[in-house]
């Protein structure tokens, strides 16, 4: 049986930090401590061994959670990261390690805010963490030991597969990984809108396309192959799928790629930069 993570505080739960908070509770830890503005925020937190605290009936709420707490997770807004980590500085443990999931924010910022025992760690998970398929780049601040980034990682381990790396790379990893559902979900929607043209309803479309999806993803997981190689499997010299796909090639998708990942580094850079 693996091992209990250590005592842990989630401050904010939102839609991502919900999939990490249901991870960790199947996963288990000594002890999960999770705040939230609201009452009806905290009371819809219905997990074995879950406290769930609500900031509006219990203002000290977040210094109670971070007591005893080893990891604690700031799950608030980007903009609120700083002050959340000025808020709970005197109240943390001395070797606790702080992880944020704040896409813009540097370690530097929040270590600046936090005593100098205190490590801090960046995490990036994206959406699939939900069902359990998350994909997550961890990087350590200048104080986090490599115990301490490898703690992290246990942590995201819950909800699917971790890449230790340096900070420097967490935005392109954000442009990847983080943004890389959405791109992923574009296509199906492009696809599917090309399958009611061509005259399929709507509910016949959807099951095609998603269960191709779904299917090829699977496929690509089990056989082990490189997706050329699969591509090129499916494309019979002088077939349909080779005409199909020498237009989509005639498009520079890669080119298209290229622009749309630049795109989203250069936006997680303006948002560093304040």
């Amino acid at each position: 049986m693996p091992e209990l993570l250590p005592p842990i505080a989630m401050l904010g739960v939102g839609s991502m930090g919900g999939a990490i908070l249901t991870g960790l509770a199947r996963h288990g830890a000594e002890r999960i401590v999770v705040t939230n503005r609201t009452a009806e925020k905290a009371s819809a937190i219905r997990l074995a061994g879950v406290e769930s605290i609500a900031l509006e009936s219990e203002p000290g709420g977040n210094a109670r959670a971070v007591a005893g707490a080893k990891l604690v997770v700031l799950g608030v807004k980007p903009a609120g990261i700083v002050d959340l980590a000025r808020e709970i500085a005197p109240h943390l443990e001395p070797d606790a390690v702080v992880v944020s999931i704040a896409a813009g924010t540097t370690t530097a910022s929040i270590e600046a805010a936090l005593p100098a025992s205190v490590a801090v760690v960046r995490a990036m998970p994206n959406t699939p963490s939900h069902v359990g398929l998350g994909v997550t780049g961890v990087a350590g601040g200048s104080r986090a030991s490599a115990d301490d980034v490898a703690l992290v990682a246990r942590l995201f381990e819950s909800v699917g597969e971790v890449l230790v790396l340096d900070e420097s790379q967490i935005d392109a990893l954000s442009a990847i990984s983080g943004s890389g559902p959405a791109y992923v979900f574009l296509l199906i929607e492009e696809l599917t809108g090309a399958a009611e043209r061509m005259g399929f309803t709507s509910e016949q479309a959807a099951t095609m396309v998603q269960g191709t999806f779904r299917g090829a993803s699977e496929l690509l997981a089990v056989d082990g192959a490189e997706p050329a190689e699969l591509r090129r499997r499916v494309t019979s010299p002088k077939g349909t799928t080779e005409r199909a796909v020498a237009v989509l090639q005639q498009a520079r998708l890669g080119e298209v790629f290229d622009r749309a990942t630049a795109a989203a580094l250069e936006r997680a850079r303006e948002l560093a930069a304040g």
